[in-house]
């Protein structure tokens, strides 16, 4: 029975939008269920897959929070 995580970070991929959606979630679910199938012959009933979303304060990049490393990345890019 597999057990696959999947972390995300809560922002939105779409104007508007402040988190991963439903839909996307649902494509997330089956492109792993799929994935599985096909590489280790689970079958999609047996595999479980969880979504947690991470809010961009809790996490950090290169020694600063995910925000400050963006942008300190965007500005050594239009130097």
């Amino acid at each position: 029975m597999p057990i696959v995580t999947i972390q995300v970070t809560r922002e939105g991929t779409k104007p508007g939008h402040d988190r991963v959606t439903k839909d996307e979630k649902a494509a997330l679910i089956k492109g792993v269920s799929d994935l599985l199938k096909d590489v280790l012959n689970k079958p999609p009933e047996s595999t479980f897959v969880i979504i947690e979303e991470v809010l961009t304060d809790d996490w950090g990049w290169g020694g600063l929070p995910v925000l400050d490393y963006r942008r300190k990345l965007a500005e050594s890019r239009g130097k």
